[in-house]
């Protein structure tokens, strides 16, 4: 009975600050899908998107956030909209971003950003892992491509638009750390404020959506929002998944007190290279009450990110399972272990296993996802040590990521995955081509 209470109430607070969303293209029919393309930045190796926002629309270019609590954008700056509105203490948007913080001591000249009894969230860079209470959330309008997934070749539909897309306002200073031109962040993470629930809600699709990342700097990734088949090679059907695991405990910038995580985590019951398994510490795959340990996946680190102690039983086991007894060369920051190029072949290196609950569930990782070039002569491990006592034991990066296919489902809470795209004879980029 409480849960159907609270579903009801969360669909007439959406209902209620989310009117119904008109089209662009003055299209009638709402989009079953949406789409947003996604580039890999090269020098900072971040996954970068862009939103049409405001009054008179104007791109936003963001850092993609697979684990954020919400779209926050740089207020300080440049925010001019006719269509802003700040979310005042008690309203219904404060409701449903679960907002305990009501300001009323602004000292600064009214607008975006600056607007006295308003509630707050926390925006966070999770890139340089600075968060700041001053977060005024507002509603604005937002512009996204949708897909027409009735067609053929799934081509871009008209750009529709969300008028009162809840975000945050974050000050200047937390875009540091950012890749250059990005005004803020685009958080997919678990809560109702975040783009794809938002989205789920404003055009009553499936509350899910899917990520391919590019492992190209030249060619587009994307992430999908709703139910999207792919032409030809339809990879979706063929998912494996696995549940979706809730940390109790917020473990990522600032939060209210009882906030749990808003990253998606994920069960590894162990780690198999080249068929040997990893000798580690299978408690550290667990999350305890304090809210550390465990697996979660995450576009804000580059690579895989493992605890000290299984990191270095991981290159021990890695370094074994090589063919050919391959010469190791001087490691290359901020990889531990590197091998001579000269000796590795695209079938040299061994498959790496994660093993999730279930019959049959693994995700594997091949040479492709594993081995990154440094230089010349060096090919490293891509995996990075994260210290001894991490909040979170194994943080699966975005160079394990890319040219997988991964489908977030928030409504059944589990995680479907592909694992490389290449043994289906195609890419993200090619997957994304059409739009």
């Amino acid at each position: 009975m409480a849960r159907s209470y609270n579903c009801l109430l969360f669909c007439f607070i959406v209902l209620f600050i989310i009117p119904p969303t008109t089209s662009i293209s003055n299209t009638s029919s709402k989009p079953k899908a949406l789409a947003l393309l996604v580039s890999k930045d090269s020098s900072t190796l971040q996954y970068l998107t862009q939103i049409k926002q405001r009054t008179p629309l104007v791109p936003v270019k963001l850092t993609l956030d697979l684990g954020g609590q919400f779209l926050w954008v740089d207020c300080d700056q440049g925010y001019v909209s006719t269509s802003y509105k700040p979310a005042r203490c008690g309203s219904a948007q404060c409701k449903l971003a679960r907002s305990k913080s009501c300001i009323d001591e602004y000292s600064c000249s009214p607008g975006p950003g600056c607007n006295n009894h308003t509630c707050s969230r926390f925006p966070a860079n999770s890139i340089s892992r600075e968060s700041t209470n001053r977060g005024e959330l507002a509603t604005d309008v937002v512009s996204i491509q949708s897909i027409d997934i009735d067609g053929k070749a799934n081509p871009p539909g008209p750009f529709v638009s969300v008028p009162n897309l809840i975000f945050s306002c974050g000050p200047t200073f937390l875009l540091d750390g950012l890749a250059t031109g990005v005004k803020g962040m685009a958080g997919l993470g678990r809560t109702q404020v975040s783009l794809p629930s938002q989205f789920s809600a404003a055009f009553n699709f499936d509350r899910k959506f899917s990520i391919c990342l590019s492992s190209s700097t030249t060619s587009n990734g994307a992430v999908f929002f709703g139910d999207v088949p792919f032409p030809n090679i339809d990879v979706s059907k063929s998912l494996i998944y696995t549940p979706l695991i809730l940390n109790p405990v917020h473990n990522e910038g600032l939060a209210f007190k009882g906030d749990p995580s808003t990253d998606y985590f994920i069960e590894i019951k162990s780690i198999l290279i080249g068929g040997n398994v990893v000798p580690l510490n299978t408690s550290l795959l667990s999350i305890n009450k304090q809210g550390n340990g465990g697996t979660k996946v995450s576009t804000a680190d580059p690579y895989t990110v493992l605890e000290t102690s299984i990191y270095k039983a991981f290159i021990e086991t890695f370094s074994k399972a090589l063919l050919f007894n391959i010469p190791r060369v001087k490691p290359i920051a901020p990889f531990g272990a590197c091998f001579n190029s000269s000796f590795i072949g695209g079938t040299t290196a061994p498959e790496i296993h994660l093993v999730l609950p279930g019959n049959n569930r693994v995700w594997k990782i091949y040479g492709a996802n594993s081995m990154v070039r440094v230089g010349k002569d060096a090919m490293c491990l891509a995996f990075v040590d994260g210290g001894v006592n991490p909040r979170t034991s194994v943080v699966i990066g975005g160079y394990q990521l890319e040219d997988n296919l991964l489908e977030f489902n928030l409504a059944k809470s589990r995680l479907g995955f592909s694992s490389s795209l290449l043994s289906w004879q195609t890419t993200c980029s090619k997957l994304t081509s059409n739009f």
